[in-house]
């Protein structure tokens, strides 16, 4: 089976590098295509198996699964120029949210899936948003599940959620990574504590987070009560975030679902 990866941006990059590193695509198995060809040649240095396609139509032509990770307002161009050479048994593949697995199965006679990454599946870890159109067959549906399994928790969402689940999956690492800097920041300005200390206490903090969620020993709500001892700092410190936090999370909910709907009229496909 060959796969084929149309953009090596951001996430087009970390899909290829994930993929293969991980072992769930084999490099000599994937074909890659770049506007700016340099930027999958590079890939291609690290990976010398990878094939770089030299135009669209090549890596439609030539892929059984075909990922389209190009920002939203060029997937009218791409798609017009591949949509003729895909047919019902190749499954194209969306990674963006504001662009239906509907409005793709309108455009195009192929099999259509939306899977939204995360920049956390390299690690081999994280969450990968799975929505399947209504042409998907089973053998393509538990191939791609298996397949985000090296790499990934893959998870079905439906539409009228994928826009939440993606400020938690996709956008949540840069949201939380934010938040952190906050809280170092304010560690030193209030008790005088090195910008450097404070950041590696706060990486390695995380770090034991994450492992405790993920070998399931503490849930989200257990971890807050084993740690906070009555009439201790820990209250104290919850008491003043309860004070203080406001509506910040709705707001930001509120932000990311206003620009979605934004993202939704300005793509014509």
């Amino acid at each position: 089976m060959k796969w084929g990866i149309i953009g090596t941006g951001n996430m087009g990059s970390m899909l290829t590098t994930s993929l293969v590193k991980s072992g769930a695509v084999s490099a000599s198995d994937l074909i890659i295509y770049n506007r700016t060809a340099q930027k999958a040649l590079d890939l291609q240095k690290d990976e010398a198996e990878l094939t770089v396609a030299e135009n669209l139509k090549e890596v439609a032509k030539k892929s059984d699964i075909l990922f389209l990770c190009v920002k939203p307002h060029h997937y009218s161009q791409v798609l017009n120029e591949i949509k003729n050479e895909l047919t019902l048994n190749q499954c194209l593949v969306s990674i963006t949210s504001p662009v239906s697995v509907e409005d793709l199965e309108n455009k195009v006679s192929c099999q259509v899936a939306r899977i939204v990454p995360s920049i956390t599946n390299h690690a081999h870890a994280g969450v990968s948003l799975f929505t399947f159109g209504s042409r998907v067959t089973g053998s393509v549906k538990q191939n791609l599940w298996n397949t985000f399994e090296y790499i990934s928790k893959p998870s079905t969402i439906e539409e009228d959620h994928i826009r939440a689940a993606s400020d938690m999956v996709s956008c949540g690492p840069a949201f939380i990574s934010f938040l952190l800097k906050e809280w170092i920041e304010a560690a030193g300005e209030v008790t005088g504590i090195s910008e450097k200390k404070a950041t590696e206490l706060t990486e390695n903090m995380m770090i034991g987070l994450g492992s405790l969620l993920s070998k399931e020993i503490f849930t989200l709500d257990e971890l807050m009560e084993k740690v906070t001892v009555k009439g201790g700092v820990t209250g104290e410190g919850l008491k003043a975030l309860e004070a203080h936090i406001g509506s910040l999370f709705q707001e930001m909910f509120k932000a990311t679902q206003n620009k979605h709907k934004e993202d939704k009229i300005g793509i014509d496909l």
